[in-house]
């Protein structure tokens, strides 16, 4: 199949199979409370192969608190430093983080950081805020900064990225499209800008209700979750509210194809549902979580789906991470509740929870 399957598929729901009921019990035991704040909201972990952990924070506040922080003692430190998380309005939006979306570890052993450049969601970027921040783990040092404002537009909401060699790619989940980033010059395009698969075609919901921002408008998130195949050769993405489609890696590396000619190899995955953050393992099966369900999807390489856990504690669970010894590490972001998603009401229930679960799969290094 070359082509996007019809739309009444997109509306295909994915259940529970009765019999599975009882493996899932039996996996919601095996969450591991690992990390827990009483006042911060953080959307993501990551964790180095000798087991330092990082994870990015939601300011609640304009211009107070943390950004990007390290887990020391069970608590996080501002990370690399203090001077990059004291951005405060009016600041230099080119050499702080004004708001972290996305954070890993890189291939290279690195950390990188993703800032939309943005203070708020839905707010414009700041001139010079759109970035990707490299971080030497040796010497906690900022090694390079690669600017991303030239593919952004004033819609642009830079929400995640993925490794495959020496390019990145990032979904812009604002102006519907993806960016290719060449870390060897540091040139970045946009691909597949206002495409279909894109776009969402719903409403955010979480928890089976849908999101308001503070004005009570209902919201909507583009391009957003992402990932590439072991192998590099696969890119697979959706919208926050699904579904998963894929396309080949050569399509989006080759900057003389057109749009038209990458939309005729864009296929469906796999029907997810409103989803807060996926990861992808070395066998190919990629983790998603369900937003109203409170599950993670295991979604086979051929796109069968499956249930691996489902929890009421899984609460918006963002981006995850599989560490080296099998263990997927699960955040229960709350991003549902904060303010900016639940109509200017904070219904968050501290403590935030980061688990971790044992899976026995191996994780994917691009």
């Amino acid at each position: 199949m070359r082509a996007i399957l019809p739309a009444l598929l997109l509306s295909v729901t994915l259940a529970l199979p009765g019999h599975a009921q009882e493996d899932t019990a039996n996996a919601s035991a095996q969450l591991t409370p690992a990390l827990r704040s009483a006042d911060l909201v953080f959307n993501g972990i990551t964790r180095s192969k000798d087991g330092r952990l990082f994870s990015p924070f939601q300011r609640q506040e304009k211009g107070r608190g943390l950004e990007l922080g390290e887990w020391k003692s069970g608590k996080p430190a501002a990370y690399p430093d203090e001077a990059w998380n004291a951005w405060k309005p009016g600041d230099d939006a080119a050499r702080a983080f004004v708001g972290v979306n996305a954070i890993r570890m890189g291939p290279d052993g690195d950390l990188w950081v993703l800032d939309k450049g943005a203070a708020g969601f839905g707010e414009a970027p700041l001139p010079g805020g759109p970035k990707l921040v490299q971080i030497d783990l040796a010497t906690n040092a900022v090694r390079r900064v690669y600017p991303l404002e030239a593919a952004t537009t004033p819609k642009s909401f830079i929400d995640d990225f993925r490794f495959n060699g020496r390019k990145v790619y990032l979904t812009d989940a604002g102006q519907p499209g993806l960016i290719v980033l060449d870390l060897d010059d540091g040139g970045t395009r946009r691909v597949l800008d206002g495409h279909r698969s894109m776009i969402a075609q719903r409403p955010l919901t979480g928890e089976d209700k849908v999101l308001l921002d503070p004005k009570g408008k209902p919201i909507t998130v583009h391009a957003d979750q992402l990932e590439v195949s072991p192998d590099g050769k696969t890119f697979y993405y959706q919208a926050c509210t699904g579904p998963l489609y894929r396309i080949e890696t050569r399509w989006l590396d080759d900057a003389a194809a057109t749009d038209a000619e990458r939309a005729g190899h864009i296929i469906l995955h796999a029907a997810t549902v409103s989803t807060g953050g996926t990861a992808i393992d070395a066998a190919g099966n990629i983790y998603a979580s369900d937003a109203d369900g409170l599950r993670i999807l295991k979604i086979a390489p051929d796109g069968g789906t499956s249930t691996l856990v489902q929890d009421p504690r899984l609460v918006w669970v963002d981006a995850m991470w599989i560490d080296e010894e099998g263990g997927l590490w699960i955040p229960a972001a709350q991003v549902n509740r904060t303010k900016g998603f639940n109509g200017g009401k904070a219904a968050l229930r501290f403590p935030t929870t980061i688990f971790r679960m044992e899976i026995g799969a191996r994780p994917v290094r691009n």
